[in-house]
Formats: structure tokens, C-alpha cells, sequence
């Protein structure tokens, strides 16, 4: 057994510890925020007067979250009672598809591939032109293995693939953003056709869009520190590490010092700039330079609340859209989530997303609830969305690396024994998502307490 501390406690902190704590050894986790789960987590707010939890980015996973769904699983979270399972989609409100300025894309509940031929055969609001384009691009991303030798933007790699500018605009450009938070003139083609050969190009379940249905904190971090601590480990809260030293430079097995307290290994599981922060100690001068090359995109999420008893009345045709955003016309929504509709507590509430949002940052907050309000109403011809009974925005200006092509991004060893990285931003297939978190804390446990 090993004494391991586990420095961060997002979902890449969380699962590295239970990982260690289910194998036996004797974890504490150092969180300096007052809960787990970094930024997939609830926080208070106060909205329409009342205060209230919400969480604090609108997340979306794939049936191809294997990793994370086997974790959930692991901590006691059953996935029918967490979640709402939905087929691949990307759905615009009916009147914007009536225009031409939506489409209306379901997967089929069939093997794939058949699954994205009956989803093209039964799209609405895509001419020939754009079908063909989907197809040929389906087809010769499946006989490339869904890889590229030499990484290129995600508009290069369209462009290459002949999509229709209105292909581009209404499914690959919402796509990109959603899964990568990067425009597509700066997003990795790499990292983008990896997500959607393990959703697209992999079997019919694991393209399946799941929306949960409990708070995120709920969904993960709770479950994880109650196993962690049920297995003998301790979950630290607002304690945030202000030292790591090797307990002995010139005795690599003697372990290393978190805040002076001796542990056998570490996993450091927090962002880059506070890892970068933390290893300056440690000599690990090409690492940390490694860690400062970072840029960092925004995500906003803006709460409006409508009246609860008129839910009926402001519940949106499905539980989530996308939107056609506009920027210059103040159209900055890409997303809504009816999050009645997932929980019968919110009820009246819409959370609307914008990813790569740094145009909408510089609004003045209730500017943007406004245009957003503004934005449903004329996408889903419902009048009474113009006036919510009261919002609440969200940003974290950090929310996810710029996942740019060619982007070095540090393996989960460090190059000292007994300490890993975790993290969504370490190597690998994946951006930021939380699948990605969970496959890093993975893998960094596996190391620290591999000899």
C-alpha cells in the first residue's frame, strides 16, 4: 500500500483517487474550493430572487464515454437514473427549419452505419448537395481511419472534404464548438476526428447523447468522496497546496512533501497554470514551459428563469436545441436545455451555452440575458420568452484549452518517480471533456503506484 495525495479535485483528481483508493491505497485529496469537481460542479446562485444551485456549465457526454460511464458505475451513479438518453442530433427549432435557417438531424435507432443513413435520408433543411457533401465526408473519414498524419485546422479539413458552406454552418461549425470550444479556423482536425470516430464512426450506442438529469455535483464528485472516504481515504476541502518538493532530491523513493506532509506519490491534478505554479520546485524547467504555452478559451451558460407555474407555457418542443448564432445581430446562443424537462425542479429554467464565447464576455451581463431571451423567442416564435422573471450568467474564462492543431500537450508522467499529471489538457485523443478528465486520472493513478 502507498500513502498517494491527490492535489485537484476535478473530475481528473476525483477519478485518480478513487482508482487508488479501490486498489487499496491511502489517498487524501487536496481541493482548495470548498467542493469537488472543478468546473463540472454545482454552485449557489441567486436567480429570480430566490437562492439556488445550479451548475456551472451545461454539459452534454456520449454513449462513447466509456471511461466515465464505467467510473460512474464504479461509484454507485446508475446511468438510466443520471441520465436522459437521446440519439445523436442536431435539431434547430421548427421555425427556423421552416426558413432555411435550421435543419433537423436525427440518428436512426439502427446499426451503424446504417444509423447516419437513415438520419440523412430523413434530414430536414439540408438540399442534396449538403447530403452528398455528409456522406462522402462519413465515408472517406471511416476509410482514413478517422486520423491524419499531418494535423490541420478543422476548416482546412472541410474545405478538403468539399463541405457545403451551409453543411459547415448548421452541423460541423456547432460540432466543433460543442466538443473542441475552439472556432474552427483555430480547432485541431486531429482531435476533432477523433471525436467523432468514437461517436459517428463507432457503434450506434455510442453516438447517443446523454443529458443529465441530476446536478453535476450529484452526478460525480459527491458519489466519488463518499467512496473515497468509505474506502479509507480523506477528502480535504479549501485546502489549497502551496508547496511540492521531493522529500529527498537525492533519494527519489523517499517520496515528496505536499505542504511539508509526507506522501509515497502525488498526483497533481489541477490546472496548467497551477501546476506550472507548484512544479517550479520540483526542476522540471521544459515541463513547465510545456504548461505556459496554454491558451485558454471562455464558456458561458446564461440561466433565464420563467415562471415555474407557467412551465407548460415556456416548455420548449425538445429538451435541448441548437440556435443560429450571429454575433453582429446579437445572436450569440448556440445551445438551449429546457432543464425542466431533465428535472422536474427546474422547471421554467433554460440554460442557454455559448462555447468560444468572448465576444459574448464583453456584454454587460444583463445585456446578454436580454438578447438571449430575445434570440428564443424569435427561434421558437414564442413570444412570452422575452421576458424572464430573472437570469444568471456563468463564465469561466478558463474553461478549456484552445485545443489548436499540433498542440503539445505533456504526457501523464513527469518525469519523476512518484508524481503524475492529470488533467483533460494532458496527452491524448480527447479535448477538454470530461471523458478526457477521467481517462488522464486514470492513467496518472496507474502510474504513480506502477512500482
Amino acid at each position: 500500500m502507498k500513502t498517494v495525495a491527490v492535489i485537484g479535485g476535478g473530475w481528473a483528481g476525483c477519478a485518480a483517487a478513487v482508482e487508488l483508493a479501490g486498489a487499496g491505497h491511502a489517498v487524501t485529496v487536496f481541493e482548495a474550493a470548498r467542493a469537488l469537481g472543478g468546473r463540472a460542479r454545482v454552485v449557489k446562485a441567486n436567480l429570480a430572487g430566490r437562492e439556488r444551485t445550479l451548475d456551472n456549465g451545461q454539459h452534454i457526454m456520449l454513449g462513447a464515454y466509456s471511461a466515465t460511464l464505467a467510473m460512474l458505475a464504479r461509484v454507485g451513479i446508475a446511468r438510466k437514473a443520471a441520465f436522459m438518453t437521446l440519439p445523436m442530433q442536431m435539431r434547430y427549432p421548427a421555425a427556423s427549419v421552416a426558413s432555411g435557417a435550421g435543419m433537423d438531424f436525427v440518428a436512426a435507432r439502427l446499426p451503424a452505419p446504417f444509423h447516419l443513413a437513415g438520419a440523412l435520408l430523413r434530414a430536414k433543411g439540408l438540399a442534396y448537395a449538403d447530403k452528398l457533401a455528409l456522406a462522402r465526408f462519413s465515408t472517406t473519414a471511416r476509410w482514413m481511419g478517422w486520423t491524419l498524419n499531418v494535423d490541420c485546422s478543422v476548416a482546412e479539413l472541410l474545405e478538403r472534404f468539399d463541405q457545403t458552406p451551409r453543411l459547415i454552418a448548421l452541423l460541423w461549425r456547432p460540432l466543433c464548438l460543442a466538443a473542441l470550444n475552439t472556432p474552427l479556423d483555430q480547432a485541431s482536425a486531429r482531435v476533432f476526428l477523433a471525436v467523432l470516430r468514437d461517436s459517428l464512426g463507432a457503434r450506434r450506442g455510442a453516438s447517443d447523447m446523454l443529458l443529465p438529469t441530476v446536478d453535476l455535483s450529484a452526478l460525480f464528485p459527491h458519489a466519488a468522496a463518499g467512496f473515497i472516504e468509505s474506502h479509507g481515504g480523506a477528502v480535504r476541502l479549501g485546502a489549497a497546496v502551496r508547496s511540492l518538493a521531493r522529500a529527498d532530491a537525492e533519494a527519489p523513493a523517499a517520496g515528496w512533501l505536499v505542504d511539508g506532509e509526507r506522501f509515497d506519490a502525488v498526483v497533481l491534478a489541477v490546472p496548467p497554470p497551477a501546476a506550472s505554479k507548484l512544479l517550479r520546485e520540483a526542476g522540471l524547467p521544459e515541463l513547465q514551459a510545456t504548461l505556459d504555452a496554454f491558451d485558454y478559451q471562455p464558456i458561458t451558460t446564461c440561466y433565464l428563469q420563467y415562471d415555474p407555474a407557467q412551465s407548460l407555457a415556456i416548455s420548449l418542443p425538445l429538451p435541448f436545441c441548437a440556435l443560429v448564432d450571429d454575433a453582429a445581430t446579437g445572436r450569440y446562443g448556440q445551445f438551449v436545455f429546457d432543464r425542466g424537462q431533465l428535472d422536474a425542479a427546474d422547471a421554467g429554467l433554460l440554460a442557454v451555452v455559448i462555447s468560444a464565447a468572448s465576444a459574448a464576455q464583453a456584454l454587460d451581463q444583463g445585456e446578454l440575458a436580454t438578447l438571449l431571451a430575445a434570440q428564443l423567442a424569435e427561434a421558437f416564435a414564442m413570444p412570452t420568452l422575452v421576458q424572464p422573471l430573472g437570469h444568471k450568467v456563468i463564465t469561466d474564462k478558463r474553461a478549456t484549452f484552445a485545443c489548436t492543431p499540433n498542440l503539445l500537450r505533456p504526457a501523464n508522467a513527469s518525469g519523476m518517480a512518484g508524481l503524475a499529471l492529470a488533467g483533460d489538457y494532458t496527452a491524448g485523443d480527447y479535448p477538454a471533456t470530461l471523458e478526457g478528465a477521467v481517462r488522464s486520472g486514470l492513467a496518472a493513478a496507474r502510474l504513480v503506484v506502477a512500482k
